[in-house]
């Protein structure tokens, strides 16, 4: 049974060309998975410093750091989202 809280998404970095990527890849498997989720871009460098992150991407759900410094497939991604929600 599917869970219909918002989840949030945040995707860290300044504007790469895998930030890109990876809030597109994001986007699209949510809308595929039919889930309900605020998913926002993050480019200010302080404030991804302030979640520990070395190389971005970075990506966090409801406010914890999933993975970052790489753009997983869109299969990778739904199963992470999934685990999350």
């Amino acid at each position: 049974m599917q869970k219909h809280t918002c989840m949030e998404i945040k995707i860290l970095g300044p504007g790469c060309q895998k930030c890109k990527t990876l809030e597109k890849v994001t986007r699209e498997v949510v809308s595929e998975m039919g889930l309900t989720a605020e998913i926002s871009k993050e480019e200010d460098i302080m404030k991804i410093m302030s979640y520990g992150i070395m190389n971005t991407p970075g990506f966090v759900i409801n406010g914890k750091v999933i993975f970052s410094g790489r753009v997983p497939s869109s299969k990778e991604i739904k199963e992470i989202i999934a685990k999350n929600q």
